[in-house]
């Protein structure tokens, strides 16, 4: 099924709508985007459930989401599955055709979901789509926010880090000054001592000497 949605080129433009979804069969879209246009997507799909009668959300549903470029042998820029809601994003590299496709799976175990006669078929997703480049949502920005307040927090953190490193090599190096100079002085003081020594025993020698002469000679 192909379906066009019209966009504006200038400002951001937001494109909510839901579909159907039968079985396993993909989705696609085909949007026509300027070069460098930001598109986020939001989505949640919800299965038939019998009992209820109504459409229900539910952790065994996963969507996988893919976008194309047509203009460029189909490349694909996005290939993710995601859970029953969640999110993608993607930045047009250059103006052209882009082919967005919506594939879902489930493991609910409900016979009944891939039945032609659940009503529009067994998954409703529900989409929606801004684009344009300064399309930034409160919730990205408090994240950026938060980011940022947490770059800043390790930022401080690695300068007291590099503070604390310099004064740990500072004292290293004063220690190791003071280490050095108490060598010495033990250097000095054990040569001073062996000089001492030294004298010592030649006084005490020459002074045995001529004691010895003395008492030979009287």
């Amino acid at each position: 099924m192909r379906v066009l949605l019209p966009f504006l080129m200038l400002g951001s433009v937001t494109h909510a709508l839901y579909f159907f979804l039968d079985g396993t069969q993909s989705k696609c879209f085909f949007e026509e985007l300027p070069k460098d246009t930001l598109v986020v997507g939001h989505y949640t799909a919800e299965e038939w459930d019998d009992n209820a009668r109504s459409w229900s959300k539910h952790d065994g549903i996963s969507i996988y989401i893919s976008v194309d470029e047509i203009f460029d042998n189909d490349h694909r820029v996005v290939s993710q599955r995601g859970l029953a809601s969640g999110r993608f994003t993607f930045s047009a590299a250059d103006a052209g055709e882009h082919r967005l496709c919506f594939t879902p799976s489930s493991s609910s175990g409900r016979q009944g979901w891939l039945s032609a006669a659940q009503p529009n078929g067994g998954i409703r997703l529900s989409l929606d789509l801004a684009i344009g480049s300064s399309e930034i949502e409160s919730t990205d920005k408090s994240k950026l926010q938060d980011i940022s307040q947490r770059v800043r927090d390790l930022n401080a953190r690695l300068q007291d880090i590099r503070r604390e490193q310099i004064f740990q090599r500072e004292r290293e190096a004063e220690f190791r000054d003071q280490s050095e100079s108490t060598n010495s002085r033990v250097v000095r003081w054990m040569f001073i001592q062996i000089v001492v020594l030294g004298i010592t025993c030649a006084w005490q020698l020459s002074h045995l000497r001529s004691f010895f002469i003395k008492q030979k000679l009287t």
